[in-house]
């Protein structure tokens, strides 16, 4: 199992990073990105501490840790500039929120993270045909999650995904020990969207995929 999208106490969390890193080797993860919500007044404070955490635990523990940020609710003009700097500083995930039926966030916030770059657009539940197909020309991943009230639109976005053939990844948005799943409880949310057993096998393949190109493994 590999989680792209996590929350430690850095941002809106419960547990230090360690904790949970922790929590998700004992349930059988073999890959965790540590990606804390971000926005310009804490990037420079938060990303060097995550960088620093990995390290040390990939010195010793069998799953990898990788550092990494969500650029969260940010001006969509900062966007660009901001996963710029990310990647500067040392972040090899840039997950940006993406527009959900759950929180207000700016509209264009889906198109200006995806021509930015960013690895993974998170739950996008709002995003269009035209987005998405953009998505897919960029090598942007779009996030299929697990997590209350962004999930309500898991539905409609593996739908636009199958259209566009944008690349699908299954994400947390882990919070705590209780927001990570098992294998089965993953693919039981799959399926409920429609997937079949030759699509979950895709979206869990494209994470490997994360992981490889960037050689993060």
């Amino acid at each position: 199992m590999i989680d792209l999208h996590t929350h430690t106490l850095f941002s809106d969390g419960e547990l230090l990073p360690s904790e949970l890193v922790r929590r998700a080797e004992v349930k059988g993860y073999k890959v965790i990105a540590l990606t804390d919500h971000v926005d310009a007044s804490n990037i420079d404070f938060v990303l060097p501490r995550i960088i620093k955490v990995c390290k040390v635990l990939n010195k010793f523990w069998n799953i990898r840790a990788i550092p990494g940020v969500e650029i969260t609710h940010v001006p969509v003009q900062e966007i660009k500039g901001l996963v710029k700097f990310a990647r500067k500083k040392g972040a090899k995930i840039v997950v940006v929120h993406g527009e959900t039926v759950a929180e207000p966030v700016i509209p264009g916030t889906n198109r200006a993270a995806i021509e930015a770059g960013c690895d993974i657009l998170a739950h996008p539940g709002l995003i269009t045909e035209k987005d998405a197909e953009l998505a897919r020309r960029r090598g942007v991943y779009l996030e299929i999650t697990t997590r209350k009230n962004h999930c309500r639109t898991n539905k409609r976005l593996f739908k636009i995904a199958k259209k566009t053939g944008a690349k699908l990844v299954v994400n947390n948005d882990t919070h705590s020990e209780m927001s990570l799943k098992t294998k089965a409880q993953t693919i039981s949310i799959l399926r409920a969207i429609g997937m079949t057993q030759l699509d979950i096998y895709q979206t869990f393949k494209n994470s490997e995929e994360i992981v490889r190109n960037k050689k993060l493994n």
